[in-house]
């Protein structure tokens, strides 16, 4: 939903456990360090630890990539069996027939012997995973003590690695398990993330799913750990909801504000404000006066302690006028762009640069009606949000939003108007000013949003051997575009080797991707060389 408004290529924050998305902190190092040592080594139990949402699942999930070719791994997920169905499943996850007696827990055990002897004399190891281990039966569990005994002279033939929450370590406290807590021959309990390295997890996952430029901001990177405890599951689901939580305000940069909201959505409950939690000191030390000057200061520094509007229903703000823009300024009459960019972002009342975009294209926008792109959706307009450099900008000539980033970090969203060779103009809020090019550069990294207006109103790509009215579309655009293509067929609606061949030349003139395939770029370019009426241009615009 908010991946493309971000330039991502996928939600990052997912609390499913991919270990692409594994950030190694020390902790999780040490932590995979252990599960490695039991996957190499031979004899005991290794237990890892952790609290809900720790990561150890995702740990588990590295681990199984990095397992050697002479390792069989039976992998239990649901522990919550009795002994007799325990000794079933690891039989079936190692591939072992069945003995005819299945309900005997003898006949288990002496098919699951038979086979490790044999994997043993193949020269392979034999590992069983257990997650969610602290949910295993006492019986299981002495059952699995039991297993250990299956061994040679020299070493056991089973390896067993505990996965499970801090309960299991109760459990194994307890006197009628000591035998089997003295198996354990290597033990690591997970913490949760610091400080710095919450803020560099954000950082890590927002990279991994191709974020080029910082989207949460040092205030709300602090408090997403502050309000997760550094747990990385409660991280997530977090910073998942504050990210749709800016997409639905059009903004591209998540603040502490949109996390405390995110937070509390989250958690069905709203948070007390930021400064209550020093007032009980401050009641023991000052007084009661004293206290009402310090939360009336807090109240002005911290605008977070009585903002409680939920994210899905805030508005944006409100342009639902037309936005006229007035004369741009010479380079002469104006101070630099971060000082414009910083006087642009403190003043409440300006208009966002989407909507100043969408007012350029006549489009009716209502702050009470959702995201503005989705409202342009409805009047058949598309948001095409994407990468790219000065030369491609100028090819797809529309006024674009460009995602500028300025020394201290923070984002912003002018207009570009204009744009030549040395000279970009920005439009903020309707004031349009001039700036060298090389400045505009050294604070843009590539993200730009354009609207443009697909044919048919919904944007797809066109591909070969579809049939429908957007293939005519295209035919015709490209017999309009190309006086030496005159195909006999110019009102046919079906997508054929011919009209593959001759978009494919079309792509090659225009420097495009030659795939024989129009998607979303090389309709705005032909939509651009059509020069339909009503369409804003970059290069028309001054």
């Amino acid at each position: 939903m908010y991946t493309s408004f971000f330039g991502l290529n996928e939600k990052p924050f997912t609390i499913t456990p991919d270990p692409r998305y594994l950030f190694m902190s020390e902790r999780h190092g040490e932590g995979l360090a252990h599960l490695v040592y039991g996957v190499t080594e031979s004899g005991g139990f290794i237990q890892l630890t952790g609290e809900v949402g720790t990561g150890k699942t995702t740990l588990v999930r590295a681990l199984l990539g990095q397992i050697p070719a002479e390792v069989d791994i039976a992998l239990i997920l649901n522990p919550q069996l009795t002994a007799i169905e325990f000794l079933t499943a690891i039989c079936e996850e190692l591939n072992i027939a069945l003995p005819q007696e299945k309900g005997s827990a003898k006949a288990l055990v002496d098919a699951l012997n038979h086979h490790l002897l044999d994997a043993h004399a193949r020269g392979r190891r034999t590992i069983l995973l257990i997650d969610e281990a602290q949910n295993l039966a006492e019986d299981v569990l002495e059952q699995l003590r039991l297993l250990t005994n299956l061994e040679t002279a020299k070493q056991k033939l089973l390896q067993i690695i505990l996965i499970a929450q801090p309960e299991l370590r109760e459990k194994l406290s307890q006197n009628n398990m000591r035998q089997l807590a003295q198996r354990v021959t290597g033990r690591y309990h997970l913490e949760p993330l610091s400080r710095d390295e919450a803020d560099k997890y954000i950082h890590h996952r927002l990279r991994v799913a191709g974020a080029l430029t910082e989207i949460f901001d040092r205030r709300a990177r602090r408090e997403v750990y502050r309000l997760s405890g550094g747990v990385p599951r409660v991280m997530n689901v977090i910073c998942d909801r504050a990210l749709l939580g800016a997409y639905s305000r059009e903004s591209r940069t998540v603040n502490k504000r949109l996390v405390r909201r995110a937070a509390s959505e989250v958690s069905g409950q709203p948070l007390p404000p930021v400064f209550m939690k020093f007032v009980v000191p401050v009641i023991s030390v000052i007084g009661l006066m004293v206290l009402g000057a310090a939360i009336w200061a807090m109240l002005e520094r911290d605008p977070d302690a009585v903002d409680s509007v939920p994210l899905a229903t805030a508005p944006v703000a409100d342009a639902s006028a037309t936005i006229e823009d007035s004369p741009p300024e010479s380079l002469d009459e104006q101070p630099g762009l971060e000082v414009r960019l910083a006087e642009f972002s403190s003043n409440p009342g300006s208009d966002s640069g989407l909507m100043t975009l969408l007012s350029l294209w006549g489009i009716d926008y209502s702050a009470a009606a959702g995201p503005a792109c989705a409202q342009a959706s409805a009047q058949g307009f598309s948001c095409y949000f994407q990468r790219g450099s000065w030369n491609g900008i100028r090819q797809l000539d529309r006024p674009v939003v460009l995602t500028l980033t300025d020394s201290q970090g923070a984002t912003h969203q002018p207009v570009l108007v204009s744009l030549d060779d040395n000279v970009a103009e920005l439009s903020f809020g309707g004031k349009r000013m001039t700036f060298p090019l090389d400045e505009v550069a050294d604070l843009w990294f590539g993200q730009f949003l354009l609207i443009w207006r697909p044919p048919g109103g919904t944007p797809m790509a066109i591909s070969p051997g579809m049939q429908n009215e957007n293939v005519r579309w295209l035919r015709q655009s490209l017999v309009k575009l190309d006086d030496n293509y005159q195909p006999q067929t110019a009102e046919s609606d079906f997508f054929d080797d011919g009209l593959q061949q001759q978009l494919i030349a079309f792509q090659r003139q225009h420097r495009l991707e030659a795939d024989g395939l129009a998607g979303q770029k090389t309709q705005i370019i032909i939509n651009s060389l059509l020069a339909v009426d009503g369409t804003p241009r970059l290069s028309a615009t001054r």
